[in-house]
């Protein structure tokens, strides 16, 4: 499922997805309704019209694993984007090509939870979640001021699913320690909360979770 502008959806709708995506079903005059399997939800929001738009609160933020930030096109990819239209390879209404069946993907994803990921790489990302959360302990106490919740523990968990997945598109068996950290701003960064300070002084979130990385040895 794709929601084009998540963020213009009502409250109410909103409220509707987080049962889709913790439950993977949705109840209508009280009959529930299994959704099917695989099911994905991909979300887009625009960060610069904000009229007529609602905030998505924080539960239902949680549930999405990894969040990206999509800056503008680079010049040549503009160019290529307008190349392409030209082209004729985007027409509206145009239904485009399967590129795997729906068996193909449930094997991918069956595939990715044997990947193996050692305790010591367990430890380090519950570390890595657990500074979060106890911020002045361990990291600078100007950037641990403007934290106000740290991540929950579906932070550890989208760790350790898509640290698996990174493993294997990366043809490898097993986890490795820079899996996790090339995944700590996509991971954490709509689920560290900070506080007004932090938005008055227009501090970057990543720089917070940078900070939460150094403190964090190793394995």
């Amino acid at each position: 499922m794709l929601l084009d502008e998540i963020n213009r959806s009502s409250a109410k709708t909103q409220s509707a997805m987080l049962e889709a995506m913790q439950e993977r079903q949705t109840s209508i005059g009280g009959q529930d309704h299994r959704l099917p399997s695989p099911f994905l939800v991909l979300a887009t929001q625009n960060p610069i019209e904000q009229e007529g738009t609602y905030q998505l609160p924080e539960a239902q933020m949680d549930r999405f694993m990894l969040k990206d930030v999509l800056d503008y096109p680079s010049p040549a990819e503009e160019a290529e984007i307008i190349r392409r239209i030209d082209a004729g390879v985007y027409s509206p209404g145009q239904k485009p090509a399967a590129a795997a069946s729906l068996d193909a993907v449930t094997d991918i994803q069956e595939l990715a939870r044997r990947i193996y990921i050692d305790p010591a790489i367990i430890n380090y990302i519950v570390g890595l979640v657990y500074v979060t959360r106890n911020a002045s302990q361990y990291i600078d106490a100007r950037l641990a001021g403007f934290i106000e919740f740290g991540a929950s523990p579906r932070a550890s968990i989208a760790f350790s699913q898509a640290a698996r997945a990174v493993a294997l598109l990366n043809g490898r068996d097993h986890v490795i320690p820079e899996d996790v950290r090339s995944l700590a701003h996509r991971v954490l960064r709509h689920r560290l909360i900070l506080n007004f300070d932090a938005v008055a002084e227009q501090v970057p979130v990543e720089s917070v979770i940078d900070a939460v990385v150094a403190a964090v040895q190793t394995p």
